[in-house]
């Protein structure tokens, strides 16, 4: 499947980290003229916000600080980009020190509810011709940990990304070090599962829920993987005709 669609779809893809779920979801997205979301992004932002503004052990104050957070998503897949008050921080959100604090935040449950919050008006927003920012209303594609059965469970096509630990930690390795070798590896491991570990606390991103299609990466290559993805795309799309 390529090309544009021709009415507003919803296409919500999860995954632990390293299952290449970013890049194949900003992939998709551009194949079908949609906006992008990368609500893993929102809440790294959040954790830069709440380090500037709020005492991270104080779960009220990170929850009050990420309430007044003046947050701007950028949607296009090409150049998603992350605006915090008024400044880019797309760099800085991937910087070690809030890799290491995200989880701290992304378990606070307020501040999971806000995000949420501020996720579906995103969503519903680039369904609408006279309210999207980016796609004209065609839709979008969402990714994060619980966009297919928390954010977004009614969205036209649900997909869990995932892939076996040693392909996650190979391509997160290549992605963080540029090499993907055991010492690389090694030094990747512990970032990569103690995410995934902190994250399954509060929302499960493992296993695949009723109606969400599994598409396994492992033994795929990028292109394959799209087209694996666009493919559960097609044949929702298939069924939602059909009914």
């Amino acid at each position: 499947m390529s090309g544009t669609v021709t009415s507003p779809v919803v296409v919500a893809i999860d995954g632990p980290s390293g299952s290449g779920k970013s890049s194949v979801s900003k992939a998709v997205a551009a194949r079908l003229g949609l906006a992008y979301l990368d609500t893993g992004a929102m809440y790294r932002a959040a954790t830069v916000w709440s380090m500037q503004t709020a005492d991270l052990d104080d779960a009220a104050s990170v929850a009050t600080a990420v309430r007044a957070m003046p947050l701007v998503m950028g949607l296009d897949p090409a150049a998603p980009g992350v605006e915090l008050d008024g400044r880019d921080i797309a760099a800085a959100i991937r910087s070690t020190e809030v890799t290491v604090a995200v989880s701290k935040v992304a378990s606070n449950l307020e501040v999971r509810s806000e995000l949420k919050r501020l996720q579906r008006e995103i969503i519903e927003q680039e369904s609408s011709p006279v309210r999207a920012v980016h796609s004209g209303g065609r839709g979008i594609v969402a990714e994060g940990r619980d966009i297919t059965t928390v954010v977004a469970p009614d969205a036209d096509a649900r997909v869990l990304l995932t892939a076996s630990e040693e392909a996650r930690l190979r391509r997160r390795s290549l992605e963080v070090h540029g090499a993907a070798d055991a010492t690389a590896v090694d030094a990747t491991r512990d970032q990569v599962l103690r995410r995934d570990q902190d994250d399954a606390k509060v929302t499960q991103f493992h296993v695949a829920a009723d109606g969400v299609a599994t598409v396994d990466s492992s033994d795929l290559d990028f292109e394959q993987t799209i087209d694996a993805v666009l493919a559960v795309v097609t044949q929702a799309e298939a069924a939602t005709s059909r009914a």
